[in-house]
């Protein structure tokens, strides 16, 4: 008989921001400084995780590279989160953004309800709000927007026509996650569905951190601009009036060197590691 149902752990997942490590919660880094393990996105500061986590904790990278590189499928991480809680340990699913939104916290929180383990939700700042307010672009400006919508477009997403025509009509704000690679194709189908003539587009690359390059232009002027160009991930999408708005408020210039803010996943567990053992070694 397994002793494990003699054991309550515990599981929290939280949310570490869009990227300026300043822009964590409170209660998020409060656990972090108390978990014994924690499980990360590849979208999350290092320096969230060298200033804010408990130095005997183990870290854990399960991140996913849109296709590229090491992807962590999330079964792996499902039973990671399920093994560490049910050993009595505090486990911290920290993920970048808010914990919501274009993740798969649905995927883990039916695992953790099938097999009746504690968690609780810490919710965060999700790119949309954290890009947009660093780029000086108010999303609902009086007399710009009244709504915002946060959608994804992939190259595999089918998109029916109809939906891409009330896209173009409404006034709302347009934000694209994880949809740098598709860019063109949006605007594309917006402009063939008559999209305004006075709807503008900003790609914010790596949008609250020290890497953050914002492009904008009136989208009819996008293709003759950017098409083709490479977006250094993750990038964020906003198309709508407000966007105008970016070159009247931007109080944050773009980088000065435009290179990758989060390093790759191997990269990064091997700092951790090397950190951990210095830890050990000191004490």
């Amino acid at each position: 008989m397994s002793n494990t149902n003699n054991i309550q752990g515990k599981v929290i997942l939280a949310a570490a921001g869009p990227g300026d490590p300043e822009l964590i919660t409170m209660k998020a880094a409060r656990y972090l400084q108390s978990a014994d393990v924690v499980l990360t996105d590849r979208l999350v500061s290092h320096e969230i995780l060298t200033q804010y986590v408990n130095p005997a904790a183990e870290v854990i990278y399960v991140g996913k590279q849109c296709r590229r590189g090491n992807s962590t499928p999330q079964e792996t991480i499902n039973e990671l989160m399920r093994q560490f809680a049910q050993q009595g340990k505090l486990v911290v699913r920290l993920k970048g953004g808010d914990v919501s939104i274009f993740s798969n916290i649905l995927d883990e929180l039916q695992v953790l309800v099938q097999h009746t383990i504690p968690y609780e939700i810490v919710p965060g700042v999700t790119a949309a709000l954290g890009a947009a307010a660093y780029a000086g672009i108010p999303l609902t400006a009086r007399g710009y927007s009244t709504a915002v919508r946060l959608l994804t477009y992939y190259k595999s997403d089918i998109v029916p026509d109809q939906y891409w025509e009330e896209l173009a009509k409404t006034s709302d704000t347009l934000v694209f996650y994880m949809s740098a690679e598709t860019v063109d194709g949006i605007v594309s189908k917006l402009i063939r569905y008559g999209i305004g003539k006075d709807r503008h587009i900003a790609v914010i690359e790596q949008g609250t951190t020290t890497a953050q390059q914002v492009y904008s232009s009136g989208i009819y002027d996008f293709t003759g601009r950017f098409e083709g160009y490479s977006f250094i991930s993750p990038s964020l999408v906003i198309v709508g009036r407000v966007v105008t708005l970016h070159e009247q408020f931007a109080w944050l210039a773009n980088a000065s060197v435009r290179e990758q803010y989060f390093k790759p996943m191997a990269l990064l567990q091997n700092n951790i590691n090397h950190n951990k053992k210095a830890h050990v070694s000191r004490a």
